[in-house]
């Protein structure tokens, strides 16, 4: 390799790497390397000059810098970084004018007019005839939608390959034509195939799909279903926070009442009773807000007939009907299931009143953790100031 390739090397791969923007997922520094791998397997078919090698692999090595840039006119913006890097190097003007010129010719619908384009313009697609063309070809999808350049379906996308493929593209090098044509070919086949296997939907059923896709209740019930599943984990993560603090606290209960409580009987003991004493109460304390916060509320559980026809009461909510009969629980929900605009509101009141349980629930629990946090510091606190202050009298031996 020689210096000047190395030192092209190096600054683009800085350049691509602290440049470019991340939405670039095709044309990138493992784009630009696959282009000059596939650059030099040309090269290294073809019988050039070693001066006419370098030129066309510098090239293949800046021809995409102008993406730095913005994507419009990037194969100019390249001719204009590559030539002040080349100068700056004090490479030969009229080299550099020579790698400014194959630069442009990887412009999209450029017709090559010599061997060292043709060359620049095989390697820059030659990932067409690749056996990971599809995948790559993903990434440019997801590149023209994330720049905001173009927004393809799957479909639209598949067509306008097939379609670049048969009427836009074609390979020049007599090597490109006998190595990479074939997988070309085979691309395009799968692209064929695929565009087929979805043509066997009929027209009926594509407008099913569209219509089930597109359809304001699918998207209402979605939302409902979707927002009363979040309502419910998040009931469950309270309830087992509450669970894991009512055992903490009556593990800590039942070792301070076996352990600690009996040595209080002893005198020396005295300086114990404050801090256990402490440590108890907001125990206690907190074991009884983990049951508050758990404990369940539940309603009358009845309704009128008077309810069910002005829309009063929520049928989906137990609370409100297991004192009633089945016979009218059953008549009220046929009542409930004839008007969308009652079973939207039911669902409402019921994810309304859910969250306001949440809401409960979960002021309850900051308090009861906070009163948990402050019992533990201030038993620990009491217990070091108690054992300074009145621990037991040391025993001073008198000189017989």
């Amino acid at each position: 390799m020689s210096d000047i390739i190395k030192l092209a090397e190096d600054f683009v791969t800085k350049l691509l790497t602290t440049k470019l923007d991340g939405n670039f997922l095709y044309h990138n520094l493992r784009h630009t390397q696959r282009v000059v791998k596939n650059t030099k397997e040309l090269l290294e078919a073809l019988d050039l000059d070693e001066k006419e090698n370098e030129t066309i692999e510098l090239a293949a090595w800046l021809h995409d810098t102008g993406y730095t840039e913005g994507v419009e006119d990037h194969e100019v913006k390249s001719k204009r970084i590559a030539t002040q890097f080349l100068k700056e190097q004090k490479y030969d003007t009229a080299r550099i004018n020579k790698v400014g010129q194959l630069i442009l010719a990887t412009q999209r619908f450029y017709e090559p007019k010599n061997l060292s384009e043709e060359i620049i313009k095989d390697a820059d697609s030659s990932h067409l005839g690749s056996n990971s063309y599809m995948e790559t070809s993903e990434l440019l999808r997801e590149e023209l939608s994330l720049l905001g350049i173009a927004q393809y379906t799957p479909k639209e996308w598949r067509n306008e390959n097939i379609k670049m493929f048969r009427t836009e593209h074609r390979f020049y090098t007599a090597y490109a034509k006998e190595n990479w044509q074939e997988g070309k070919d085979k691309n395009l086949k799968k692209l064929v195939k695929t565009k087929k296997k979805y043509k066997k939907l009929t027209k009926k059923e594509e407008l099913k799909v569209k219509l089930k896709n597109e359809s304001p209740e699918r998207g209402i019930q979605t939302m409902f279903r979707v927002t009363m599943r979040n309502h419910l984990k998040l009931s469950d993560i309270a309830d087992t926070k509450a669970n894991i603090l009512l055992s903490v606290n009556a593990i800590i209960i039942s070792l301070v009442l076996a352990n600690l409580i009996p040595k209080l009987d002893n005198p020396s003991n005295d300086y114990l009773i404050i801090p256990a004493a402490i440590f108890v109460t907001f125990s206690v304390i907190s074991m009884i807000m983990s049951i508050m916060a758990t404990r369940p509320n539940v309603t009358s559980g009845e309704f009128t007939k008077k309810d069910v026809e002005q829309k009063k009461v929520n049928l989906l909510f137990f609370g409100n009907f297991h004192k009633m009969k089945l016979q009218d629980y059953e008549w009220a929900i046929q009542e409930l299931i004839k008007d969308q605009t009652y079973v939207y509101s039911s669902l409402t009141k019921d994810l309304y009143f859910l969250g306001l349980v949440l809401n409960r629930k979960y002021k309850l629990l900051r308090w009861t953790y906070t009163i948990f946090m402050i019992g533990m510091i201030l038993s620990v606190i009491s217990f070091f100031v108690a054992l300074k202050f009145y621990g037991p009298e040391k025993i001073i031996e008198l000189p017989t």
